[in-house]
């Protein structure tokens, strides 16, 4: 979905697209119109971005063979399908493409004290691993307190910033940006124009993918009807990992009509894929490309997108500009723009006219025409 072939995609396909009908069966014309089958009123189409110039600059190689990489994990650690396991696919690609081979990961336990998370960047720092990424605005606290004792130690946060420690570089993502596609993807796929999304846990951070959503689904098809439900209040960070609780959201959530459900939820949304694929309504995936993720490949063909946030591309980053010892280079926030954020378009279900849709408001986004909200309604 990226450079040259997505520009091609669009324009070729904008000509097409009065004449083809999307997934739920419905959008016919440049206007809004309804589907024959049911489906969403949708708004009109974004204009096709126009094409964009191709910067291969060809990254020089990088040797990272004297590396040690530390990863501590978020609660559910590699194999959560989600966020951390995107995590793990940055450094898994670091280690191949720079050379390293010395790594440790560490995984935090569920709810657990203030001080665990302390020691685990402590054991990582003291082993002499460097750099050190912490996956989870839950280590900032942490990180005031150990950074500054490893003043010589590089350590990343995402999703998180610590002040005044100046070896602690943040890893920000514009989440609502991506859930803003996914929006659209949820009202174009909608046979009931009602939808829903599941939070893990009711926090600034997930509410970002909650106010995107809910923005890109009404941009989309104004009437839309939107379900919400987090598993956890603020606080309680099981609701990240308790897939029963998120396969009861969902369950709810059809209940009530919806036809296409989101989950900002880590490991719970495992539960969400089970409840959508025992009722036959398609979900939204997230973090990484979830229909390729082997731990939910039974509910793969509900899946028909992911909202791909790029731990991976920024944990790859991250260690490639340690290498380098230039961090600077680093973006400040992974948007849009720098790819950070996204959609995937594993399983088929987003053809030619709706990757048009996507890439025209991706288009519209970046430009600074269309402003995403990251506090939602309600």
């Amino acid at each position: 979905m990226r450079g040259v072939a997505v520009a091609a995609i669009a324009l070729t396909s904008v000509l097409s697209m009065a004449a083809c009908a999307k997934d739920s069966g419905g959008s016919t014309g440049s206007g809004s119109t309804s589907s024959a089958a049911g489906g969403c009123k949708l708004a009109d189409k974004p204009p096709a971005p126009a094409a964009a110039s191709s910067s291969s600059s060809a990254s020089e190689k990088v040797d990272g063979k004297a590396l040690k990489v530390g990863l501590a994990y978020d609660i559910g650690g590699r194999g959560d399908a989600s966020f951390n396991d995107s995590a793990a696919a940055g450094l898994d690609k670091a280690k191949a493409d720079f050379g390293f081979t010395d790594v440790k990961e560490l995984t935090a336990a569920p709810n657990e004290a203030e001080d665990a998370k302390q020691t685990r960047l402590r054991q990582l720092a003291s082993e002499g691993y460097n750099p050190i990424i912490a996956v989870g605005f839950a280590y900032a606290e942490s990180l005031k307190t150990v950074a500054p004792e490893f003043a010589n130690t590089k350590f990343a946060l995402v999703d998180g910033t610590v002040e005044g420690a100046a070896n602690v570089t943040p890893l920000l993502f514009a989440e609502e940006q991506g859930s803003f596609l996914a929006g659209v993807i949820a009202a174009y796929q909608s046979k009931a124009c009602h939808v829903g999304f599941i939070g893990g846990v009711k926090i600034p951070l997930i509410q970002k993918f909650d106010a995107g959503y809910e923005q890109g689904a009404k941009a989309a098809a104004p009437d839309i009807k939107i379900e919400k439900k987090y598993l956890t209040p603020a606080g309680d960070f099981t609701g990240f990992q308790d897939p029963t609780k998120g396969q009861e959201a969902a369950k709810g959530q059809i209940e009530a009509g919806a036809d296409v459900l989101y989950h900002a939820a880590g490991a719970s949304g495992k539960g969400v894929f089970s409840a959508a694929k025992a009722a036959n309504v398609k979900a939204i995936g997230v973090d990484s490309d979830q229909y390729n993720q082997a731990t939910v490949a039974d509910s793969k063909d509900v899946i028909v997108s992911s909202m791909l946030k790029r731990v991976d591309v920024a944990v790859y980053d991250f260690v490639r500009a340690a290498a380098k010892n230039d961090l600077a280079s680093l973006p400040k926030v992974f948007d849009l723009k720098v790819d950070g954020v996204g959609y995937a378009t594993s399983g088929g279900k987003i053809d030619d006219n709706l990757k048009a849709v996507l890439e025209g408001y991706k288009a519209q986004i970046i430009s600074g025409a269309i402003k995403v909200s990251d506090q939602p309604s309600s």
